[in-house]
């Protein structure tokens, strides 16, 4: 049966505006104005099912929070205010639905005089305040998950289960790569109970990574399926390696085992404190030129409403694990005898005595 999507609580979104405003107040700006749903959903609660359209959040440093929308009697539970714009006209959408946000939006920003803003809000069409781009500064605000937020993420995790479950059954010589990848959106759409809001990543066969294609996928090849699951904006970032003809050369099964013993060890440094590029660094020395195979990409980074968030487990940059952090850890070793590389990634939630393991699909080959 399909599942329902846990909701946002009304407490912790409330205190997540509360985080938010003693930023802008912090940094002399007399609110924030965003148009990312995601972001918008995390602050009120309020889900904007409709990708085609825009919506609206003005949360105010010294007042409330306000949404701009189209759709009658959202559910918004940690809004104080929703003020309706028209989208259409006899349902043909209008040309700057943008501008049919902003119509409205821009007589509530009378008196303000600077407002934050992230890299959806059309700046140009804000009439008023002066906009400054918050958005890495956000990235950095929200990285502690609250409970409802790791709830979200898990429930993403069992959807992305259920889709490589499917892939398992599915994967055998001859079979397309599009093929493979619609059956999986199918199968973790149906188990989301809904019209995800984000789908990725890689499922192309024989290489470390890209889009399906319509090619056919070889016995001889690995199957790297990177997989983000978003619902309603959370998304998690899991990859499994399968062999397609469920029998991995020796080589193969060797670089394997390599990649789980640094997915060990990768995991023993999840813990408060502990520095992300000094992590990185590990990973590179244990993978990188191993039995002449290459490690090329980063090792990890923070999830949860944008693909990639803070912390990042990457050499160009100096972060740090802690406490709330919810993190994607993706080891891998690439090169030729290996037809298209072995990565496994799972995801952590950092706690004060180390990390809570969030994922638990098999990593097998088979």
């Amino acid at each position: 049966m399909p599942g329902t999507a846990p909701s946002l609580e009304s407490k912790f979104c409330r205190s997540r505006q509360e985080t938010l405003r003693r930023y802008l107040s912090e940094n002399d700006l007399d609110g924030a104005v965003f148009f990312d749903r995601h972001y918008i959903y995390s602050l009120t609660g309020y889900w904007h099912e409709q990708p085609l359209t825009p919506t609206a959040l003005l949360l105010e440093t010294d007042g409330g929070a306000t949404i701009v929308t189209h759709f009658e009697d959202p559910v918004a539970p940690a809004a104080d205010k929703v003020v309706p714009y028209v989208p259409n006209h006899l349902f043909t959408l209008k040309p700057n639905l943008c501008g049919c946000v902003t119509e409205v939006l821009n007589p509530l920003l009378a008196g303000l005089k600077i407002v934050g803003t992230e890299q959806q809000t059309p700046a140009a069409l804000i009439e008023g305040p002066v906009c400054r781009d918050i958005s890495e500064d956000y990235q950095y605000l929200r990285r502690h998950k609250d409970d409802d937020e790791v709830a979200a993420l898990e429930y993403t995790i069992r959807s992305a289960d259920r889709a490589y479950t499917e892939a398992k059954r599915l994967i055998e010589p001859g079979i397309l790569e599009v093929e493979v990848m619609a059956s999986m959106l199918e199968e973790a759409t149906y188990s989301a109970g809904e019209v995800l809001s984000g789908w990725g990543q890689d499922y192309a066969c024989g290489v470390p990574g890209g889009f399906a294609r319509k090619r056919k996928i070889e016995e001889s090849e690995l199957y790297v399926l990177d997989v983000g699951v978003g619902i309603r904006g959370y998304r998690s970032d899991l990859c499994r390696t399968f062999s397609v003809a469920k029998n991995p050369t020796d080589e193969q099964y060797a670089a394997w085992e390599k990649v789980v013993e640094v997915m060990e060890m990768g995991k023993g440094m999840i813990r408060p404190g502990q520095s992300c590029k000094e992590m990185f660094e590990a990973v590179t020395e244990a993978l990188d030129g191993w039995n002449g195979f290459s490690f090329f990409h980063h090792a990890g980074h923070g999830i949860g409403l944008d693909a990639h968030e803070v912390p990042r487990i990457n050499s160009g940059w100096d972060d740090t694990f802690e406490v709330g952090d919810v993190v994607a850890f993706e080891p891998g070793l690439y090169g030729g005898a290996l037809h298209g590389g072995i990565r496994l990634e799972n995801n952590y939630l950092v706690t004060e005595d180390g990390n809570r393991q969030l994922s638990h699909f098999p990593l097998d080959l088979v």
